[in-house]
């Protein structure tokens, strides 16, 4: 009888579950979308119910697809979203408010006020991150102060905050358990990622109490567990990250300089720092990789707000074609060297230039633009910012991995990943299992439930399924790049 892994993969998009076996392979998948919410400019929130109820539903699903027994199932590991802000009541579980995800940028003005106050460094030199309304703790102090009794009820004590696993594992565990791992905690700006523990001097800075807070655990460690009534039997929640730490792990990145870039809704590059947290000048974030045994793995993270976002976008927006599986084939009509840029900055830009302000724009239309140029530009959007994040990556780090590891929903698309090698000029690897951010999470259960020794272990599992390599002339990538830096100067908010 085969054993399983239950991992849930909560998106900003959609919840995913997915069984794994002991070698890695996606035996089952379950996936809902549901819906996105944009009260006012650059708002973005979600229902923590449908949250909640997409979870359950895609773990019961999944498990109904493979007919398993829950004895079969040796545990749970948990992926998420990271920096979506959430506040509930500990005696009932309901929230307060909507969540606030990670893209919103309503406390953009909040953000500029801290900076000219001077807390900058301050943030940075705990947090390795900057002010920005990505974060939670800004985020937070929003629904302290625009919730209706929030404020008076946190200071009472009966008030719990969390990003999305803290929320789940709390549902999950029926209240026992009111948790994060150290990756999550490592993105509130509220957690001293060199002691390791909640910063005194920054919930004095933003007036939150400590008593909102989780207990923050290794990112394999003891979750509680999930209650028999919700998938037909008890389960330990053993493994818990952020999403793009779950997929560094889910790529095997475990030696300093081994990086790996995401390309789900937004896309995050990290690269594997070791036990040094090392300090960009370049505006990157520093960020715990992961955290086993009580040590943290230090990385170094670029973060893109918009990548599959931008075909979402393309698709449902502009309605230029009916599934993405379509801009492949559309992308490769376009003619070499089109003139055509898209910059997808709907939320502001992200890593290096953190404008919260920023506003999209298509750029460089001519009268033989059709729709394959504007898909095409929307995908090379995405390879151009992570160029943007490779040429600050290789200045602060001096280094170069000698291939990036990719995942995510876009790698399915050759000709992006063909054009991210030329722009990057460096070989980009493509694992046989896409599904690396729940991968990762399974991992994490799996070494503290003993079904894998070490990482040593975990690194044999990692395949490879196709490599690119660059193809383009030095000169045509140096035209095409320095085109796309000048696109971007015209969307920064100095400019509008």
């Amino acid at each position: 009888m085969t054993d399983y892994l239950l991992a849930i993969d909560q998106g900003t998009t959609s919840s995913r579950a997915i069984l794994f076996d002991r070698a890695g392979r996606n035996v089952a998948m379950s996936q809902r979308e549901f819906t996105q919410h944009f009260p006012d400019d650059g708002w973005v929130e979600h229902d923590p119910e449908a949250i909640w109820e997409t979870v359950l539903a895609t773990c019961r699903e999944v498990i109904e697809k493979v007919q398993v027994g829950i004895d079969q199932i040796i545990g749970v590991g948990i992926t998420n979203q990271r920096e979506t802000t959430l506040l509930w009541d500990r005696a009932t579980g309901k929230p307060l408010y909507n969540a606030i995800v990670w893209q919103d940028r309503r406390t953009a003005d909040s953000c500029q006020a801290l900076r000219e106050q001077g807390h900058s460094d301050l943030l940075q030199a705990s947090t390795g991150l900057l002010i920005d309304p990505y974060f939670s703790a800004t985020k937070l102090v929003w629904m302290l102060e625009h919730v209706e009794g929030a404020r008076e009820r946190a200071e009472r004590g009966e008030l719990a905050f969390g990003t999305v696993d803290s929320f789940l594992i709390w549902r999950l565990t029926g209240g026992k358990v009111h948790a994060t791992d150290a990756t999550n905690a490592s993105r509130t700006a509220l957690f001293n990622i060199h002691e390791q523990q909640w910063d005194p001097a920054l919930l004095e800075l933003f007036n939150i109490p400590a008593s909102l807070l989780p207990e923050v655990k290794d990112s394999s460690d003891d979750f509680g567990r999930v209650e028999a009534n919700w998938f037909g039997g008890e389960l330990p929640i053993a493994g818990v990250a952020g999403d793009q730490q779950a997929a560094l792990v889910g790529q095997a990145c475990f030696a300093p300089g081994m990086g790996k870039s995401t390309y789900g809704t937004g896309c995050f590059m990290i690269v594997n720092t070791g036990d040094v947290a090392e300090t960009s000048r370049n505006r990157l974030l520093t960020t715990v990789g992961y955290r086993l045994n009580g040590k943290p793995t230090y990385a170094m993270e670029g973060s893109i707000f918009v990548a599959g976002a931008t075909v979402q976008w393309l698709r449902d927006g502009l309605q230029l074609f009916a599934n993405a599986s379509e801009t492949e084939s559309l992308a490769s009509e376009t003619r070499d060297g089109h003139s055509v840029y898209l910059v997808p900055a709907f939320t502001g830009l992200g890593a290096p230039h953190w404008d919260p302000k920023a506003r999209g724009a298509i750029l460089g239309l001519t009268r033989d633009t059709g729709i394959a140029e504007i898909v095409a530009a929307g995908l090379q959007a995405v390879c151009y910012q992570t160029r943007d994040l490779q040429t600050c990556m290789l200045d602060d780090m001096a280094a170069s991995p000698g291939a990036l590891r990719v995942d995510g929903g876009m790698v399915c698309n050759s000709w992006v990943m063909q054009f991210l090698a030329d722009m990057l000029g460096v070989q980009v690897d493509r694992p046989t299992v896409l599904e690396t951010t729940a991968l990762g999470a399974a991992y994490l259960a799996g070494l503290r439930l003993g079904w894998y020794q070490d990482l040593d272990e975990i690194a044999s599992l990692w395949q490879c399924e196709r490599s690119f390599f660059p193809s383009m002339e030095e000169g045509e990538r140096q035209r095409l790049y320095l085109g796309w830096l000048e696109a971007v100067e015209r969307v920064k908010s100095d400019r509008l």
